[in-house]
């Protein structure tokens, strides 16, 4: 999602700087005149080199799109802390670092505009996904919290929640999912959701990156952007179920789509 948004904002004539731990694979970008920083989210150093190195080319930094996260999975009784604690780190301390050292320029200059990625799991739950929920929740009340505070400085926050996006997000997650459960109490329950990734993640055109691309663009664009923006396969049904079923209405729909 983050490679396609880039591209989008070349395309629409933005100055874009793509961060990622894999810079070769941002050749494409550069190609297109963008620009490519190696930067692991999780490192002091090379997150304040990153702000560092694009205030001192461009002076500025308008808008910040916060796209960083991957999931672990696995019953609560088995994920190890360590991974856990992983998780929370580039899910959320990495991305708050970040934001924490662009906030103050764009305070001074009472402007800018900061998007957050989170996820449509960041409003629901599903079974061996708790710490990669955590996550979410957290970032949508940490998010919610920044935009309320940081208003009167002329900063606005907006939250993105994709539904099932084709990236390499299920790939990453489900393999060793299966492999942390396997002979263990909840094999059958990681299998289940197995099957249901695959079903939920295969090809659609809703589901195709450039749909979130498109959404965060349209709110770099917007005047008034909205506080959250829902898109992609199943996005707004999802969210629309966990509003109106009880909870254990809705246990029961993640339990039928296990078997």
């Amino acid at each position: 999602m983050g490679k396609v948004t880039a591209k989008t904002l070349i395309s629409e004539g933005h100055i874009v700087y793509g961060a990622a731990r894999r810079v070769n694979n941002m050749d494409d970008l550069v190609e297109l005149g963008g620009h490519a920083i190696r930067m692991d989210i999780t490192d002091e150093n090379q997150v304040q080199n990153a702000v560092a190195r694009i205030l001192e080319e461009q002076g500025r930094i308008d808008v910040l799109v916060n796209n960083a996260g991957y999931a672990v999975y696995g019953a609560v009784e088995q994920v190890s802390l360590d991974d856990a604690r992983r998780q929370f780190e580039v899910n959320l301390f990495g991305l708050a670092s970040l934001t924490q050292k662009i906030l103050p320029h764009m305070r001074e200059r009472r402007s800018g505009f900061i998007i957050n990625v989170t996820s449509i799991g960041g409003k629901v739950y599903t079974p061996l996904g708790a710490w990669y929920h955590a996550t979410k929740h957290a970032l949508e009340g940490w998010s919610d919290s920044l935009r309320v505070e940081t208003a009167g400085f002329g900063i606005k926050v907006s939250i993105i929640e994709p539904g099932a996006i084709q990236t390499e997000f299920s790939d990453v997650m489900t393999d060793p999912m299966l492999a942390l459960s396997k002979g263990g109490p909840y094999e059958s329950i990681a299998e289940g959701v197995a099957r249901g990734n695959k079903t939920y993640y295969n090809d659609a055109p809703s589901n195709s990156p450039q749909v979130i691309a498109n959404v965060i663009a349209n709110a770099v664009k917007s005047n008034r952007p909205k506080t959250r923006y829902a898109a992609g396969k199943m996005a707004k049904t999802t969210l629309f179920m966990r509003r109106w079923l009880s909870d254990k209405a809705f246990d029961k729909a993640l339990s039928k789509m296990l078997k």
